[in-house]
């Protein structure tokens, strides 16, 4: 018998194990392949992740889809007296997931469902008898179930889980994470003890559902980073508890890895049943595997204002449907009109869309498209009812063909602009003759300290007294865009070559304070005592412009350590690199 035909007689179970105070994790593994969409193609299974938390009130963290509806509930009953739950916290809803709620609320009638506001609206609208036990809540709201268990709820919206949540317990410091550091693999471990030997689940993970939305994510890294999560418990695969930082670190690199790729597409869609989802998602990887970045837009919750940005901005562009009595939606016909009204008619464009008994709303984007000279990436795809294997495989390829196709595109228009480029040259010199003030900004990230170098400052406001600063994410920039954070700006002294210990990037791991003087100031950041003079700052406002954040922070204390020093000042030779 060969392995893997071992592999796909293995039933499928529940794993049941405590993994903190008062608190039970339901493993509901499959070791086949569970669906045919591109994030399960690896084929080492999965698990479903749902969390029992028993205190003096009694919570149910997501429930899985019906595949595991059965074994769930009859391994659940071994561990709780169902009249006795009070509270079911969903950090997504679906289709799936819906119907193993049907069967637990049958059996529960006094339990309280815990959602985002827009879960809780889909779930109105689904189930109208459930309104009075559906309980909605923002970031910052909590439950209490007592015996220091004090939830509280974190909104992550993506355009794929608009209704994102996350759940943070202080009594454990488990973060619920749901769609966050998951990986598709099913194993008897529980944790993260070989964490190395995840990083390709993980990674392809990431890219089949988070490379399209990676701005989304880093906000919802944002939102996260201020919790001190010891653990992560997410909805697929191995809690994370021996790789927290660094699987922490991975998001945030592959989100600028994503967002730096030189060629950028708009991925625009709406789903009314899901399967227009499906074939934008298909269509991403192929896009992602190729080199280039996807901006994912679900444009029933985009506003008007982020679309234009977006397909401003980007290379291509590609648009997505459902039909729906006979026409596409108003968010589509929106979306669409702005594409049509600000969208240069030179980049490459692409149609697909889902339907059930016509397919108009596909023809009519394909049409308006054509009449106004885009020139199309690929043959528009047309689905009836839910994608095959067959199709999501053409989504991919088609994807591919649209990269190669942009990538020729942006040849061709690149070797005619030689004459352009050099003027560019000559402007990147002019622009390179603005000097600034060297200087290492310290930063805190809870009990590590962080130093980049920067120029890129000047004074703002007399009163209050205030600077200016342009930062970009690898700078850590999450540590300093939100109001209140806080940091030091250390102004280094000519000759003094302090700036060997420090780069331009945040990096991973480095202590660049382990051979310096330093002092701490009364924010709590770094004072180098070989600087020139340093600022103790407050962030007030923030803005994000082109590929830095723009930061204005007032000063609230500062000092000049060496009076007959010179500042240090950074030439260059040109405005495109440091």
């Amino acid at each position: 018998m060969s392995a893997n035909s071992l592999i796909t007689s293995h039933p499928r179970d529940v794993q049941v194990a405590e993994i903190g105070k008062n608190t039970l994790i339901l493993r509901s593994r499959t070791w086949e392949r569970l669906k045919f969409e591109v994030e399960y193609s690896r084929q080492k299974g999965t698990t479903a992740n749902s969390y029992l938390i028993q205190a003096d009130k009694k919570a149910l963290v997501d429930p899985p889809g019906e595949s595991f509806t059965e074994i769930y509930l009859q391994q659940l009953a071994q561990h709780l007296d169902f009249t006795t739950l009070d509270y079911i916290v969903l950090g997504h809803v679906n289709p799936n997931r819906r119907a193993t709620l049907q069967v637990l609320l049958s059996q529960v009638p006094q339990v309280t469902l815990i959602c985002s506001r827009p879960a809780a609206n889909a779930l109105k609208a689904a189930f109208p008898e459930w309104k009075s036990r559906i309980q909605a809540v923002r970031s910052q709201d909590t439950l209490d179930l007592g015996q220091g268990h004090n939830l509280s709820f974190i909104t992550v919206p993506t355009p794929r889980w608009a209704d994102g949540l996350c759940t943070y317990d202080p009594a454990t410091k488990i973060l619920y994470t749901d769609k966050l550091f998951g990986a598709h693999i099913c194993e008897d471990t529980l944790f993260d003890e070989d964490w190395k030997g995840l990083d390709a689940e993980r990674r392809y993970y990431f890219e089949c559902l988070h490379a399209p939305q990676a701005k989304q994510v880093e906000a919802a890294l944002d939102k996260i980073s201020v919790l001190g999560a010891r653990c992560y418990a997410p909805a697929h695969g191995p809690i994370v508890r021996y790789s927290l930082s660094r699987f922490t670190y991975d998001y945030r690199q592959w989100c600028q890895g994503q967002k730096s790729q030189e060629l950028s597409v708009a991925l625009l869609y709406a789903s009314a049943y899901g399967n227009t989802a499906i074939l934008a998602n298909a269509i991403a990887q192929g896009l992602i595997q190729n080199g280039i970045n996807v901006e994912s837009i679900n444009c029933e919750l985009a506003d008007s204002a982020e679309i234009t940005r977006i397909v401003e901005t980007c290379d291509g562009l590609i648009i997505g449907s459902p039909t729906l009595g006979g026409h596409a939606p108003t968010q589509i016909q929106t979306a669409l009109g702005i594409v049509l009204s600000v969208t240069a008619k030179t980049k490459l464009a692409g149609v697909f869309g889902s339907y059930g008994w016509s397919g108009e709303a596909i023809d009519l984007i394909e049409s308006k498209l054509k009449d106004a000279n885009y020139q199309l990436g690929f043959e528009t795809i047309r689905v009836r009812f839910s994608p095959t294997p067959e199709i999501l495989q053409q989504c991919q390829e088609a994807g591919a063909s649209f990269a190669q196709n942009l990538k020729k595109t942006k040849k061709l228009r690149t070797s005619r602009q030689i004459v352009t480029e050099t003027h560019v040259d000559r402007t990147e010199q002019a622009v390179g003759r603005i000097i600034g003030s060297l200087c290492v900004i310290t930063t805190r990230d809870e009990e590590t300290h962080k130093g980049v170098l920067t120029s890129w400052i000047s004074q703002a406001t007399f009163n209050p007294p205030g600077i200016m600063i342009a930062i970009a994410n690898e700078q850590n920039a999450d540590l300093m865009h939100h109001p209140g954070d806080k940091f030091v700006l250390n102004i280094l002294k000519e000759g003094k070559n302090l700036r060997r210990y420090f780069s331009r990037h945040s990096t991973f791991g480095d202590n660049p304070f382990a051979n310096l003087a330093t002092q701490t100031a009364f924010n709590g950041c770094l004072i180098l005592n070989e600087a020139l003079a340093y600022l103790e700052c407050t962030v007030q406002n923030q803005l994000e412009c082109g590929d830095r954040w723009l930061i204005y922070a007032v000063i609230n204390h500062g000092e000049v350590l060496e009076s007959d020093g010179v500042t240090a000042l950074e030439y260059r030779k040109s405005g495109s690199y440091y």
